[in-house]
């Protein structure tokens, strides 16, 4: 999806993924390459063990239970929690997952900055990871519409919030938090923050999955976000989120077969799980990132965004499923300036959070940002959750069962 710069260095606007979360958002890269390591050189050497069975990839240990950061000069406190509980069911498409976005009212009267976000979710059985969208005053009409015209609490949101007008023009949403097992509260430092302006709301969605109860209902959630506010300085940098993201290709082990081991019946599926907005990513992500279009299956990937705009790298992380190894993320690979912004070499599916960088990052037009993700089909026999499934070629999808890969970054434009 290759995007020019705005003029006067506004960075244009790109489509934003993590699971179903498709939106329009501010940033400055473009995609320019992918490619496709199938001899597994940039695993880790010690990386081939598989996950213990009580630790990473089984059920969901971690929750967001650590007590918050004290305040500090400036910051408050606000404790949001959804309307009421709510029992996920899967779609009727098939598949054991459900995304349901709700919209929490922050009651901002004056423009505030999040400086720190925590979600708790109340039932870590079915909590796959949840994402917190800011919507500004223009798009609140068009959440508040949506909310009210879908029975019971929250409207399902495969391919994004569900809400198209929340995500165009004056009403964009912002990607401001994302909680995965193992995170606890992201608290960025005092002088950087996404900016929420009185009127606008806020969208949760939760990506529930029910893997580990065969597909039947593990009782109700009902999660809660605190925020972390502060009016801000002169000095204070609004931070925008960037997805950098690589495509999936992972054929089914050699001693696998099945219908599924083919790719097009595999993207077929999760077409018919997730909609088409979902299933076409894995065919889009080619053209966008190889050049070609033609999938280059192997275990790892790698996908090249090129930077349009000036901008400062504050903290990221990476998200990947079950059958994630390893994720990193380039600055201008290969080169004398090469620098590695974010390095997980033994991903835990149970231990995703937001880590600040050492010091910030400062990057600029042409530099490279390069995602590269590392996956075993292997590790699907020893994981109790995958094991009982069917065998597949893993394709990009929103689903426990499927596969993403994708470095996200909290940024800040600059002028110069």
């Amino acid at each position: 999806m290759a995007v020019n710069a705005a003029p006067s260095g506004k960075a244009p606007a790109w489509r934003l993924r993590l699971g179903a979360a498709t939106m329009v958002l501010a940033t400055a890269f473009a995609v320019v390459a992918c490619g496709s390591n199938a001899d597994n050189s940039a695993a880790p050497a010690d990386n081939s063990a598989a996950p213990a069975a009580t630790g990473p990839h089984g059920a969901h240990a971690g929750g967001s239970s650590a007590p918050p950061q004290p305040l500090r000069v400036g910051e408050r406190f606000v404790d949001l929690k959804m309307a009421e509980a709510y029992t996920p069911a899967p779609p009727e498409g098939g598949g054991s997952d459900e995304y349901r976005c709700q919209v929490i009212d922050p009651g901002l009267t004056k423009a505030a900055f999040l400086t720190g976000t925590q979600f708790t979710p109340e039932n870590v059985a079915i909590a796959h990871h949840a994402i917190v969208y800011a919507v500004p005053p223009g798009g609140a009409a068009a959440v508040r519409e949506q909310d009210a015209k879908t029975p019971g609490l929250g409207w399902q949101c495969f391919g994004g919030t569900g809400v198209a007008g929340a995500e165009v023009e004056e009403g964009e949403a912002a990607w401001v938090d994302t909680w995965a097992p193992g995170a606890e509260e992201t608290l960025l430092d005092q002088d950087v923050g996404y900016k929420l302006e009185p009127g606008g709301l806020l969208v949760l969605q939760i990506h529930y999955n029910l893997l580990a109860t065969d597909g039947k209902s593990a009782g109700s959630d009902r999660s809660a976000v605190r925020l972390r506010l502060t009016d801000g300085t002169p000095r204070t940098r609004e931070l925008e989120t960037w997805s950098l993201d690589a495509p999936i290709d992972l054929p089914c082990a050699a001693d696998e077969s099945g219908p599924l081991c083919d790719r097009a019946a595999s993207v077929a599926d999760v077409t018919k799980r997730f909609g088409p907005d979902v299933g076409e990513m894995a065919d889009e992500q080619l053209e966008e990132c190889n050049q070609g279009g033609a999938p280059k299956p192997g275990d790892t990937q790698t996908c090249d965004h090129k930077v349009e705009a000036p901008m400062t790298l504050f903290a990221g992380f990476g998200h990947m499923h079950m059958l994630g190894r390893s994720i990193k993320v380039e600055l201008n690979p290969g080169t004398p300036d090469a620098k590695v912004v974010l390095d997980v070499p033994q991903f835990d599916f149970d231990n995703q959070r937001l880590v600040k960088l050492p010091s910030p990052v400062e990057i600029g037009p042409g530099d490279i940002l390069r995602t590269t993700c590392t996956h075993d089909a292997g590790l699907r026999k020893r994981l109790p959750q995958l094991s009982k499934l069917p065998p597949r070629y893993v394709v990009w999808g929103d689903g426990t069962s499927d596969e993403m890969c994708i470095g996200i970054m909290a940024v800040s434009p600059r002028k110069n």
